[in-house]
């Protein structure tokens, strides 16, 4: 792999955008400015945005067990196609990553078969509390407890246990946050009164602001009485907003916040026409909430942007109601997703930066990336933000092959996608010689 030069670039970077070259050499930014050398490659990027490669912290990929949803390969190809570099993994797979020998085995299949760069969650149980122990904070994500059951079966609600995980973990612990019993009353409930007519429009009350809220605090309560670094994933309501602040800067934050694309995106008006298709959990709520969730995205008390991609099947997806399983594709649309809504004035371009790439790499202590800086990684993502396109089955990259945004036209378009320095992907076409790598964290 010989030099890039990525030339007269407007690169959006820790709050500026300004115009100039960088140089990639050995999978790293060697340098940025006025560049007259002649590289190996050059790419004329004048009039394109350059930004830090996408850091997703919430994905599931779906392997080993799963994978006629999708597949590490498969899903690891649509991320780049979106200008995500880097990707977190969950560990509800079949069998669940719950051992210190599953998760390696997770993380030898990235090694061979990852386009983008990777980390996994260790994952939970009510009894797993010595492989938590042995986690290895220099070179695995976090610890992921699931305090809401959602697709998989690692459902963590003994008090005691929870109580010992985040008294005696001292690596970050990231969870879903939904009370058990209070979904099940609710689901009880509305097959009461609905019987055979139960659908997605229903999916909000059954999975209610009250079961967010209630587990959310649970967990914040938790993480306050014994210190804890908690962050909490996909937050859903106005009301859990209540438990998070932006009165310090986020590197002394030991209870940080997670938003994702379709609570950004879509209501509860959009059941309607999109069913199943948007049915997620935590579900996606009112207008009122979802306004709530950009404010304080905008205002801080809301760290990061993810995606939370979940496949399935389309055949899956159509089952009835309370059959089908909660999830869909994101990360190939996440970025051109919030790109949309910079056009509508909605989100500057820094901050889209700062909420997908700077601050995941701050959150997670991730050593020497998530920044357009020398020496740095160069994890970067070139967007013409304006070309169109439309979103159709012949676009899609994930193995699932349909997505929530299918018909919707944006209005940028991802044109190149380099991964530790490897042209991975320009136009289209993907560049698999080299694989991406293992994230590494300052801790």
């Amino acid at each position: 792999m010989g030099s890039i030069k990525i030339s007269n670039a407007n690169i959006v970077n820790e709050g500026q955008i300004f115009q100039a070259d960088v140089w990639i050499e050995g999978g790293l930014i060697k340098q940025i400015g006025k560049i007259t050398a002649i590289a190996d490659q050059t790419i004329d990027a004048s009039g394109k945005y350059l930004l830090p490669g996408l850091i997703d912290d919430q994905v599931h990929f779906r392997e080993p067990g799963l994978t006629h949803k999708a597949t590490i390969y498969t899903e690891s190809k649509a991320a780049v196609a979106g200008g995500i570099t880097s990707y977190m993994e969950m560990p509800n797979t079949k069998p669940p990553t719950v051992t210190q020998e599953l998760l390696e085995q997770k993380y030898e299949i990235a090694s061979r078969t990852s386009l983008a760069n990777y980390s996994f969650f260790m994952g939970t149980t009510n009894s797993n509390i010595d492989e938590l122990l042995k986690t290895n904070p220099k070179n695995v994500c976090g610890i992921k407890i699931f305090m809401g059951s959602s697709t998989g079966d690692m459902l963590v609600d003994n008090a005691a246990m929870l109580d010992e995980i985040f008294s005696k973990v001292k690596m970050l612990i990231a969870i879903h946050a939904e009370e058990d019993p209070i979904v099940r009353a609710n689901t009880e409930k509305y097959k009461a009164l609905y019987g055979d007519k139960l659908n997605a429009t229903h999916h909000h009350l059954i999975r209610s602001e009250e079961a967010c809220y209630e587990s959310s605090s649970k967990a914040v309560a938790l993480a306050k009485k014994h210190g804890t670094r908690l962050h909490i994933l996909h937050i859903s309501t106005a009301k859990e907003l209540d438990l998070f602040t932006n009165e310090i800067p986020l590197e002394e934050k030991r209870i940080t916040a997670e938003a994702c694309v379709h609570h950004l995106w879509f209501s509860n008006e959009d059941y309607a026409t999109k069913g199943n298709y948007i049915k997620w959990n935590p579900a996606v709520k009112t207008v009122a909430d979802r306004e709530a969730i950009w404010q304080a995205v905008l205002d801080n008390r809301i760290d990061v942007i993810a995606t939370d991609h979940a496949p399935h099947t389309i055949e899956e997806k159509e089952l009835p109601y309370l059959e089908a399983p909660s999830g869909g594709p994101l990360v190939q649309h996440s970025l051109v997703a919030l790109l949309d809504k910079y056009h509508e004035g909605k989100i500057s371009l820094e901050k889209i930066v700062e909420k997908t790439a700077h601050n995941v790499a701050k959150l997670f202590q991730i050593e020497k990336r998530g920044f357009i800086r020398e020496g740095y990684f160069a994890d970067l993502v070139l967007v013409d933000l304006n070309k169109s396109w439309m979103v159709e089955k012949n676009t899609i990259v994930s193995k699932c092959n349909w997505s929530p945004f299918e018909g919707h036209i944006f209005k940028s378009k991802v044109t190149d996608t380099f991964v530790s320095g490897n042209w991975a992907y320009h136009e289209g076409v993907f560049h698999e010689e080299k694989k991406g790598s293992r994230l590494t964290f300052e801790r």
